[in-house]
C-alpha cells in the first residue's frame, strides 16, 4: 500500500469502513461511547505528533534561507509574490497550517455528530486524520526521519485534487528565474519572520 496515492488508499478505507460501519449497533450507547472514544484518542494522537514536531522544528532551528514564488490566489488579479524566509518559519508556518485543518475537521465533525446526530462519520474521522497525519510532509521529515529531498523538498508542492486548486491556483515556484521574475514585478523580496 505504500506506493499507493494517498487519496486512493483514503478511497479504499472510507468504502471499507462504510460497509464496517453499518454493521456496528451505534443504537447501544456503549458502543458508540467506544467510537466517540476512538475519535478522541486519534485526535489526541495527531495533537501529539504535531507537537512532536514543533518540538523538533524548534530544536534544530534550521536558519537556511529559504526564497520562493507563492503563486496569487485563484481568481485574485494579484501577481505571484517573491517570499524570503527562513527553513525554520517556512516549517512552523506549515504545521500552523495543519493545526488549522485539524480544528476545522473537528469542528465540522462537531456539528455533524453533536447537531445532526450522524455518528457513522466518528469512525472514518478516527482514521482518515491520522493517516494523513503521518502522510504530512512534515511529519516524514522531522518524525520518521526522511531527508527533505525530492518530494520533501521546500517548498512543498501544493495539495493535489480540489482544495489545492482553490487554496493556491499553482505550484509554488522555487526556481531562480521565477524568484528573479517575480522581484522584478512586484515589490521585491516579503520576509517572513
Amino acid at each position: 500500500m505504500m506506493g499507493l496515492n494517498p487519496q486512493i488508499t483514503n478511497l479504499m478505507v472510507i468504502l471499507g469502513m462504510m460497509q464496517v460501519s453499518k454493521r456496528i449497533p451505534f443504537d447501544d450507547p456503549t458502543v458508540l461511547n467506544g467510537v466517540r472514544a476512538a475519535y478522541v484518542l486519534s485526535n489526541v494522537a495527531i495533537v501529539a505528533i504535531y507537537l512532536y514536531v514543533q518540538v523538533q522544528i524548534n530544536k534544530k532551528k534550521d536558519m537556511t534561507t529559504l526564497k520562493y514564488v507563492e503563486p496569487a490566489p485563484m481568481g485574485s488579479a494579484d501577481e505571484p509574490k517573491p517570499i524570503v524566509t527562513t527553513v525554520h518559519a517556512y516549517d512552523l508556518g506549515q504545521l500552523r497550517g495543519m493545526f488549522k485543518a485539524q480544528l476545522m475537521g473537528v469542528g465540522m465533525m462537531a456539528v455533524m455528530h453533536v447537531y445532526f446526530k450522524y455518528t457513522n462519520p466518528l469512525l472514518i474521522q478516527s482514521i482518515i486524520p491520522l493517516k494523513g497525519a503521518f502522510e504530512a510532509t512534515l511529519v516524514k521529515i522531522h518524525l520518521l526521519g526522511q531527508p527533505a529531498t525530492g518530494e520533501l523538498q521546500r517548498p512543498f508542492k501544493a495539495a493535489g485534487g480540489f482544495m489545492g486548486a482553490m487554496q493556491g491556483g499553482g505550484d509554488v515556484k522555487s526556481d531562480k528565474k521565477s524568484i528573479e521574475a517575480a522581484e522584478k514585478a512586484g515589490r521585491g523580496g516579503v520576509k517572513d519572520e
